[in-house]
């Protein structure tokens, strides 16, 4: 069911063709720091994206910061029982790795704590040569908490991630793209031109398929690989179910464009 977008103070939402949305996160003042209502308007609109058939999300921010990390001002004052009765950081995140919708980072300038996880929990990240990736909140005395320690490892592996989290080291874009952090390496004035274009192929490919796809390279990181090939297998003898399988080869052989239904 189609909902109507409203418009959101934190979050500047343009559409694109082929169902591309392009989700500019708003807070330039403070290099795009992560606040609650940041993030709860970001849950919001990828969930009502998704309920409008939206294809791919692009998520950005500007030149200077993808996002510069939490908001201290805001995280400073919490105690103890605040963060853990709230969940907090948890709860909205866990909503936005949920999406069955890919999601492109068009990452410029810094992606730093509560910025560089955000990236991550992105399918793919497009980064521009002069963005810098890092997890510094060791030195504000916390450890990261939105998913920080557990998906750089299985990015960068466990050297490079203990160096990154325990000294604070940072990246450059073409070390995340060495270390496999990063997909692509574009000018930092391509970077955003780069991920629509990443974004409309992957739109224009059967959407169960797509979410299929997503689905089970997400299970990889979760399972075994004995588990992870059989969920491979079980998905993969469920694409002969699609219409859009028989579309596909049909239009393989046929020598044309396959023309979707998805489903």
């Amino acid at each position: 069911m189609k909902t109507t977008l409203k418009k959101y103070e934190l979050i500047n939402v343009l559409e694109h063709d082929f169902k591309v949305y392009q989700l500019s996160l708003n807070r330039p003042e403070v290099l795009n720091a992560l606040n609650d209502e940041l993030m709860c308007q970001l849950s919001e609109v990828t969930s009502l994206l998704q309920d409008n058939d939206a294809r791919c999300l692009v998520l950005t921010g500007s030149k200077k910061a993808f996002a510069a990390g939490g908001d201290i001002s805001e995280m400073s004052g919490k105690s103890y029982a605040q963060v853990s009765e709230e969940q907090y950081v948890t709860s909205i995140w866990s909503k936005l790795e949920q999406r069955s919708i890919p999601i492109v980072a068009a990452v410029n300038g810094l992606a730093l704590g509560g910025g560089c996880e955000l990236a991550m929990l992105c399918d793919i990240i497009v980064a521009g040569h002069g963005a810098t990736f890092g997890l510094p909140e060791t030195g504000l005395g916390i450890i990261p908490g939105a998913g920080g320690t557990q998906r750089l490892i299985r990015a960068v592996g466990k050297a490079k991630a203990m160096d990154i989290i325990l000294s604070g080291k940072t990246m450059t874009a073409l070390e995340a793209e060495r270390s496999g952090l990063v997909s692509r390496v574009v000018e930092d004035e391509k970077v955003v031109e780069e991920a629509l274009y990443v974004a409309h192929n992957i739109a224009k490919r059967s959407k169960p398929v797509i979410s299929m796809a997503k689905r089970v390279v997400d299970y990889a990181n979760e399972s075994s690989l004995k588990n992870g090939m059989q969920y491979e297998q079980q998905n993969f003898y469920a694409t002969f179910a699609l219409e859009d399988q028989k579309e596909g080869m049909q239009a393989f052989l046929e020598k044309r464009r396959p023309n979707w239904q998805d489903k």
